[in-house]
């Protein structure tokens, strides 16, 4: 398999979660066998982070020639330095080229800042920290500033929202890459879920049932994650892959263990439980949003599945 370099450019005051979250996605990865080169880059050879430890022995971003294979990550840093980017004008020059040759370049939190400093951003959908979003849309005009979203994708280049979606979006570009089922497990090796609340198992229950490799019973799965407030058919669901509900019936108990009906069961009993802990919606509208039409049946499932009712949740895990 080709190599691929994964380059990290490092501002100065760079914030160490920001770099650090990326890194261990393709440090993962790498540990899967995957063939990743990790290479760290800056504009000077030691830089001080925003925590005050320094980072040294950094390549300078003009040796590194990053292909159309190859990632640059822009990684976030103080808050307190994004009235004064420090990048050199080279460096915007350097990243340009990169650009032209269809790297994939991301940045993490505010490095958004630095790569719509460089113009590539200009005209193209793109995100950064939900605090900074007023001041990112004020201070480049030509960008298409999306405020309600974790990461975005405009050709090669994305960015994302703060630190913890930095892990998102290489999780993201890990799944386009190798699957979905590389992304899951990695996802599982950092305990990263696809919902982060303090009541989840560390095994998320959006990461269960999920270690196959049949691409139609994912494209299900996140159908049914994303849609359980809606009831829906096996031959809808069939309809969806091209398949037919018999086979997709047998097929997804062969690959995830359990029946549609119980996965879907699963899930929308984690949506309840979150909901009841972290909202003050009711029970009738907590219903509802998971896929039920009245209380009552949402208090028979929670019931038979948990021997708890609504509130007795909500009092333990609230």
């Amino acid at each position: 398999m080709e190599v691929t370099t994964i380059y990290f450019y490092i501002p100065k005051q760079v914030t160490l979660l920001d770099l650090a979250g990326v890194l261990e996605v393709f440090q993962e990865a790498k540990n899967l066998g995957f063939p990743y080169q990790l290479e760290f880059i800056s504009s000077t050879s030691t830089i001080t982070s925003s925590s005050g430890l320094a980072v040294s022995s950094v390549r300078h971003f003009s040796k590194a020639n990053p292909e159309e294979n190859d990632i640059v990550f822009i990684s976030g840093f103080s808050s307190l330095e994004i009235n004064k980017l420090q990048e050199d004008e080279t460096f915007f020059e350097w990243l340009t080229q990169v650009n032209a040759r269809k790297t994939t370049i991301a940045s993490i939190c505010n490095g958004a800042f630095i790569l719509a400093k460089s113009g590539l951003l200009d005209f193209k959908e793109c995100t950064t920290h939900w605090k900074l979003i007023e001041k990112f849309t004020n201070d480049f005009p030509l960008l298409k500033v999306q405020s309600n979203t974790l990461f975005t994708k405009a050709d090669n280049l994305y960015t994302s929202a703060g630190i913890v979606t930095g892990i998102d979006l290489a999780l993201f570009l890990i799944e386009d890459r190798h699957g979905k089922e590389v992304a899951t497990t990695i996802a599982k090796e950092l305990v990263v879920y696809k919902r982060r609340q303090g009541s989840d198992q560390q095994e998320s229950v959006y990461l269960q049932n999920r270690n196959h490799r049949d691409e139609k019973i994912h494209t299900v799965q996140d159908w049914i994650i994303y849609n359980l407030e809606k009831t829906s058919t096996i031959d809808f669901l069939a309809d969806l892959v091209h398949i037919g509900p018999r086979n997709l019936t047998r097929i997804f108990k062969k690959q995830t263990g359990i029946t549609i009906a119980e996965y879907r069961t699963k899930l929308r009993i984690e949506k309840a439980k979150s909901l009841l802990a972290h909202s003050d919606y009711k029970v009738e509208s907590i219903a509802h949003m998971c896929g039920y039409k009245t209380s009552k049946q949402l208090r028979v499932v929670l019931e038979t599945h948990l021997q708890e009712l609504p509130t007795e949740i909500k009092n333990r895990l609230s």
